[in-house]
């Protein structure tokens, strides 16, 4: 109704607005989502390659986003003290600490790789760098095999 006595008055068809004062209600702020430890069980046992469980550990246990995760290389990895540098929004760097689950699970599938690409993460076929879009994909697929049905994002 506001919108459309702005129109109206702006167009010239009313001389006066008069839902000029009146005042929007605010949005509420919106919970987040988050999974429950018996959901992140049931991802952790769908989990069927050392790519996803490298991944999903990753993520578990960093909290990284998925762009963080796209861009990270493997050489800024440091083993010693389990931690990444990750660029995140407003190319931001970051330090992010990972468990041991994470830490073997990482140099599990870092040692099935055959490939020479610094990228953290990379696709299965003609090894390079993965896609947002990829990565969410085997999110997604992962989610699947669990049952669950919320957004991973």
């Amino acid at each position: 109704m506001k919108s459309f006595f702005r129109w109206s008055n702006e167009a010239g068809y009313v001389s006066k607005n008069p839902a000029a004062k009146i005042k929007e209600p605010k949005a509420g702020k919106r919970i987040p989502k988050f999974l429950t430890e018996i959901e992140i069980e049931y991802l952790r046992e769908a989990c069927t390659s050392s790519l996803e469980k490298a991944l999903f550990e990753f993520m578990f246990s960093t909290g990284c986003r998925i762009g963080e995760i796209v861009t990270l290389q493997r050489s800024r990895i440091n083993w010693l003290n389990r931690s990444a540098i990750v660029r995140g929004k407003g190319d931001k760097e970051r330090e992010v600490y990972f468990n041991i689950r994470c830490e073997i699970w990482l140099k599990r599938y870092f040692e099935q790789r055959q490939d020479d690409d610094d990228a953290i993460f990379v696709t299965e076929r003609f090894p390079h760098r993965m896609s947002i879009a990829q990565m969410r994909y085997i999110i997604k697929r992962i989610s699947k095999r669990a049952g669950i049905n919320k957004t991973i994002p």
